[in-house]
């Protein structure tokens, strides 16, 4: 093979690849993974999702194994999505409490302590 031919041959070979990389990159199926409803919902969802993709990642990754993965992140987003939102919520309501505290507003602590408590308690193990 001369060198022009070589060159040439690597050059299709590298194309080719990396175009096939690319089309099965832009045909990836998105999945709508389990839905976290609750706070409790959502730890079981990031628990289960967690031992699944510790699995995958000890075995061979092959094109099959990598669908699963991708299918597995929809899940584990959706988990923690929901544990960030509900962190969020438990945050400024703690804090919430907190300033009415301060200003002895037992109206406010009583409130908006006892929406604190039913948001923080999904978190409790």
């Amino acid at each position: 093979m001369t060198y022009f031919t070589r060159k040439a041959t690597i050059a299709l070979a590298t194309a080719t690849f990396m175009g096939a990389g690319f089309v099965h990159a832009q045909e990836a199926d998105h999945f709508e993974g389990k839905p976290s409803r609750t706070v409790t919902e959502a730890l079981e969802n990031l628990e289960e999702g967690n031992a699944k993709l510790r699995s995958l990642l000890e075995g061979e990754l092959s094109p099959t194994e990598m669908g699963r993965v991708h299918e597995v992140t929809y899940t584990l987003e959706n988990a923690l999505a929901r544990l960030a939102e509900a962190r969020e919520k438990a945050a400024v309501s703690l804090e919430n409490v907190h300033l009415a505290s301060e200003r002895n507003d037992v109206e406010t602590v009583r409130d908006i302590g006892g929406t604190y408590i039913e948001v923080s308690s999904g978190f409790e193990r």
